[in-house]
Formats: C-alpha cells, sequence, structure tokens
C-alpha cells in the first residue's frame, strides 16, 4: 500500500477502483452521452482521451492531472451528481480548476451525491496508480493505494 496526502476540496471517503487518465479529461465530453442520451454505464465520450474512451466511469475513482475544455465543465459535474451518474471521488494529480471546483461543490450541497474530490495528490500519484488498482480516500485527504 501507498498514500498520497492531497487537499480536500469536496470532503468524503470512499472506496473505489481506479480509472486513470495522464491526459486532461475534458468534463463535457466525457459525459455528454451519459447526460444527453441516458448512457447507464456513463462510458466516457470523449474520442480524444484514449485512456478513458468508451472505458465505464460510474462509480470509480477517477485519477486525473487537471480537466480541460469549455467553462460548462463545472455545470455538467453538477448535473451528473444530480442525475446519480457521478464518479465515486476524483483525485487530481494538479490543482482543480475553479470551474470544476464549483460543479463539485454544488455537486456536493444541492444533492444527495457523494462525490469526494481532492486535488494536489502530485506527480507521483498519477505515475503510481494504474487503472484497476483499488484507492480509498479519507476525510482527510490520504488516498490510499493498494493492489
Amino acid at each position: 500500500m501507498k498514500t498520497f496526502q492531497g487537499r480536500v476540496i469536496v470532503p468524503g471517503s470512499c472506496t473505489a477502483e481506479a480509472l486513470v487518465s495522464r491526459g486532461g479529461f475534458n468534463t463535457l465530453a466525457s459525459y455528454q452521452m451519459a447526460i444527453q442520451f441516458g448512457d447507464k454505464k456513463v462510458k466516457c465520450g470523449d474520442q480524444n482521451n484514449a485512456d478513458l474512451y468508451k472505458k465505464p466511469m460510474l462509480g470509480k475513482a477517477l485519477c486525473l492531472p487537471m480537466t480541460i475544455g469549455s467553462t460548462t465543465g463545472g455545470m455538467v459535474l453538477y448535473t451528473v451528481c444530480k442525475i446519480g451518474k457521478q464518479p465515486a471521488c476524483m483525485l487530481f494529480s494538479e490543482s482543480i480548476d475553479s470551474l470544476a471546483a464549483a460543479g463539485a461543490i454544488l455537486g456536493a450541497v444541492w444533492t444527495e451525491a457523494e462525490m469526494p474530490v481532492i486535488d494536489r495528490l502530485g506527480e507521483d500519484f498519477l505515475a503510481y496508480v494504474k487503472d484497476g488498482m483499488t484507492l480509498t480516500v479519507r476525510e482527510d485527504g490520504v488516498v490510499e493505494v493498494t493492489g
């Protein structure tokens, strides 16, 4: 087991399987199919993200460097929380941008969704974690990686 300390954006705890992207996460492109067409498995629709494209994101620990894309990113995160299609958590190696942070915080405040968000986990975190590993997020921003 290896642990990483990050900054808590949305508090919470969970244990989930890792889904890792080494490139930026385009929130709108990734969730468009789930929001517009009701994709129940919430497969990533961003064809420009080879790490995630067509992989189910529902209930996963999304491990990302950062978000990229349009100003709709925050609203998209709020929406997936509202409709129950959010990941188990979002874990960023870099600092989260203000729009994504706002969407995640609104999702926590205005919905019943549970989606802890931790940023500033560092480059070592993203270099270490692989798809399928088990991640446990603690309230204090510690992420434990096993398997």
